[in-house]
């Protein structure tokens, strides 16, 4: 007699057909078949590979990682009412970034959907906001096309989190249908003829045309074309945060000046500032507002994406090219071939280059002998990280710092979050890469704030034996980037920005990972090293001088309104 199939039988299937290798989660009375069949599966069945987090909002988190990482779609699961609450903000940050997620949720049975019982809630109205779609199973036969549509909705054109939730009789229900084989996902062909056509024409005609790379121009097919495009035709390149690594180290000389994601005052600001034609490669405003870097309104602006803007006083593009981005690219090459800058820009572009290059040295010495200059920490941070390294950075001061100044030359490598500025998600995010990119070290970099968001995974990197560097920038126990933004706004004046210390090293200890501090700033290449070369989890404390933060927000280019 054949097996008994069940309700968790049909999602771990149709998880298998979407070719989903790995999972994350924490689980729940209301979802424990599920888990059940992830930990103990039967004779013969596949499933995907269970990673269990401390906290689900983590799990979120490292499923977004994944995603971002890999192209492919991240899965996290939780348990119903607090279970599925604690996913909200990944999922959040997830829509946002257009990082794909499929969330699943258990859920009370089906008659107890609207008592008041325990973990009772509607998920789905809480979710249906933040995500790209949110649906309840309500039939046991309809789990897998639920779910195949939840796969599809992540991966649009505007990729996001989908949340399913699950009810627990449904999850618990014997089935006979099989589920639904992954469906190829609708392609998108290059944008319009015409519209590349002219597109070409007006780079030929531009005094000085420049390309704003945001995060959805960072897939592989996308970064190589451009690639191909840059060796052809010289033209300068400004990331935003979201974008960065898209230009290798072979490109960086010619075509790199800089990114731009917080405060308008960096190169890449002054770049767009002049230029007379701005073309945004799969560029989302939420990365950094039109209204920052297109202050005056006088920008000459085309958009390529793969999907249609959102229009807004500050952000109306002459034209939009929508279709798949690779493949625009690749047209746009053919049509290029033989431009040059004029000579006029290039001697432009020479002096911006050597205001980037001032940007990356040290304008003051530390106030105190053991507190160590933010670039300097990135000096030493780049001169460990090699290029097939992940380096994953968390929100606060050190954030701008290193958004600004740390280099990445592979897309992907280098991960941020700036739709959300999302406090936490550094830890979390590099335990995902070090998962998915085994050979390699994989860096976090947090403040002393936002590492205890997440600390408690430390657990999960021991307990898998992740091969992790956490570097913590420690400005002695403050809320320093809202701390230094009040500052500014209220006269020298912050509130709710100081808690206790915690020793960085002991706490890094107590979890069986390894605890470094740099005593004084000789000492910090030498404590990276050891924290390089060490196998598994460990911890840095380095103490750092925030005292001139302030003037990471002064000498706007006019105002951020």
């Amino acid at each position: 007699m054949a097996n008994k199939k069940y309700g968790a039988d049909i999602v771990t299937d149709s998880l298998v057909n979407h070719g989903v290798d790995l999972v994350f989660g924490i689980p729940g009375a209301k979802i424990d078949r599920l888990f059940e069949t992830l930990e103990h599966p039967a004779e013969g069945q596949r499933v995907p590979k269970l990673v269990v987090a401390r906290h689900e909002q983590n799990a979120a988190f490292m499923a977004q990682a994944f995603a971002r990482i890999t192209g492919k779609t991240g899965v996290v699961i939780a348990t119903s009412g607090p279970g599925v609450g604690n996913l909200a903000t990944g999922l959040m940050t997830a829509t946002a970034e257009s990082d794909p997620i499929v969330a699943i949720g258990g859920q009370v049975p089906r008659n107890d959907l609207y008592r008041l019982t325990h973990q009772s809630t509607n998920s789905v109205a809480l979710f249906s906001p933040i995500t790209n779609l949110a649906s309840e199973i309500q039939d046991p036969n309809n789990i897998s096309e639920i779910i195949a549509n939840a796969f599809a909705a992540a991966n649009g054109a505007k990729k996001g989190a989908t949340f399913v939730s699950l009810p627990q009789d449904v999850d618990d229900a014997q089935v006979t249908i099989e589920a639904l084989p992954k469906i190829t996902p609708a392609q998108q062909g290059a944008a319009a003829i015409k519209d590349i056509d002219w597109l070409a024409e007006q780079i030929k005609a531009a005094k000085l045309p420049v390309l704003l790379v945001g995060s959805r121009g960072s897939d592989d097919a996308t970064v190589t074309a451009l690639h191909q495009l840059l060796k052809q035709t010289t033209l300068p390149v400004v990331e935003t945060f979201q974008g960065a690594g898209v230009i290798s180290r072979e490109l960086e000389p010619e075509t790199f000046f800089g990114r731009i994601g917080l405060f308008r005052n960096q190169t890449g600001d002054k770049l767009l500032k002049q230029s007379d034609l701005v073309i945004t490669l799969g560029y989302d405003a939420i990365e950094y507002e039109p209204r920052n870097w297109n202050k005056e309104n006088t920008l000459n602006i085309v958009a390529l994406d793969t999907t249609p803007v959102q229009i807004d006083n500050n952000f109306v593009p002459q034209r939009q090219l929508v279709g798949d981005l690779a493949q625009s690219l690749r047209l746009l090459i053919e049509r290029l071939n033989g431009y040059e800058l004029p000579t006029t820009s290039k001697v432009v572009l020479k002096k911006l280059k050597a205001d980037l290059r001032a940007s990356d040295e040290p304008s003051y010495t530390p106030a105190q002998g053991n507190l160590n200059h933010p670039l300097d920490v990135i000096k030493s941070i780049q001169a460990h990280v090699t290029d097939d390294m992940t380096v994953s950075t968390d929100i606060g001061s050190h954030y701008i710092w290193m958004a600004r100044h740390f280099k990445s030359y592979v897309a992907r490598h280098y991960l941020i979050s700036n739709g959300m500025q999302t406090l936490g998600v550094g830890l979390p995010w590099a335990l995902a890469a070090a998962m998915v990119r085994p050979n390699a070290k994989s860096v976090s970099v947090s403040g002393d704030g936002g590492f205890f968001f997440s600390a408690m995974e430390l657990e999960t990197a021991v307990r898998l034996g992740l091969n992790t560097v956490h570097i913590v920038w420690n400005d002695n126990a403050y809320y320093d980037m809202v701390k230094f933004q009040e500052e500014m706004k209220y006269n020298g004046q912050s509130a709710g920005v100081k808690f206790g210390n915690i020793d960085l090293v002991k706490y890094a200890e107590s979890f069986g990972a390894k605890g470094l501090r740099v005593e004084t700033p000789d000492d910090l290449d030498t404590v990276l090293d050891e924290a390089f070369s060490t196998q598994g989890p460990v911890v840095v404390d380095i103490p750092v001088d925030y005292s001139h933060n302030y003037e990471l927000g002064s000498q706007l280019i006019g105002s951020e309104g």
